[in-house]
């Protein structure tokens, strides 16, 4: 059976980066936010403290700050110093397109069964706003949490009332990110009927050559046409890959959905 690539070693890694460290951040961040809660200052406690809980938060800021910093300056390369323009428009870019809004309407649709299942390419619509909802959460989050990282170099620019919505955005944008990462992403990357319980693909890097027709035909139809679908053939992934990203997912998996759950408490115990 033939396998076809679709995540090179880069993409899987920067993945696997990029989940840790929301991991660790939404794992640390939330005995922070809710300190003055039972359960909270018992998570903080395994953790070693609220002193420690902070530290290991700042850690995995910046483990997600270099990795985003990392693909910035992979793109700028891609365009400026590469010329590779597909990166801002055609069927492999990350950039919103006229189709994916059509293809997001015929999907909605056919969930009601009032139309065929679009076909689609290279990425969906979802992906494409998972992507970009990174760069929002870097700039939002990320931003108002420098900002209360270094007060005093941040009071030299803006006024005090600042830090105070800065505060806000940074506690209530991180809990959007966290329950929308943990329900909408893991369900259609892993949950979803077609794949429960765990899509590997983002782990071993390909999927068989019936899935990716059945799952992306106008990607593959492509392929096919401009000749390029042999060069992406490769060998079915080895079991050792394949246990350690169904360990990795399992774990990430339960971690979201416990955070999720806890965050849903807190809300409704605080309402």
């Amino acid at each position: 059976m033939r396998h076809i690539q679709r995540f090179d070693a880069y993409h899987r890694v920067t993945h696997l980066v990029l989940m840790g460290s929301f991991l660790g951040l939404a794992a640390t961040g939330l005995p922070l936010l809710f300190h003055d809660a039972g359960w909270a200052a018992t998570i903080a406690n395994l953790l070693g403290g609220l002193r420690v809980a902070g530290i290991l938060h700042r850690l995995f800021a910046i483990v997600l700050i270099l990795a985003f910093g990392a693909h910035v300056a992979r793109l700028l390369r891609r365009l400026f110093v590469e010329n590779d323009y597909g990166i801002l428009w055609g069927p492999e870019s990350m950039v919103p397109q006229p189709r994916d809004l059509k293809e997001m309407v015929a999907h909605f649709a056919w969930f009601f069964r009032r139309g065929p299942q679009p076909r689609f390419d290279h990425f969906t619509y979802w992906e494409k706003f998972d992507y970009w909802a990174v760069f929002w959460g870097m700039f939002i989050i990320g931003g108002s949490g420098l900002m209360l990282w270094f007060p005093a170099f941040f009071a030299r620019i803006v006024p005090g009332w600042v830090f105070n919505i800065a505060l806000m955005i940074h506690g209530e944008e991180a809990l959007l990110a966290v329950a929308f990462i943990f329900t909408i992403h893991f369900f259609n990357g892993h949950l979803r009927p077609d794949k429960f319980p765990m899509d590997t693909v983002v782990f071993t890097g390909s999927l068989t050559e019936e899935e990716f027709k059945h799952e992306r035909p106008e990607a593959y139809e492509r392929l096919v046409r401009e000749g390029r679908l042999d060069d992406l053939v490769v060998g079915p992934p080895p079991q050792r890959v394949l246990r350690a990203g169904r360990a990795v997912g399992t774990v990430a998996i339960l971690l979201g959905l416990g955070i999720f759950s806890l965050i849903l408490y807190a809300v409704m115990s605080h309402a």
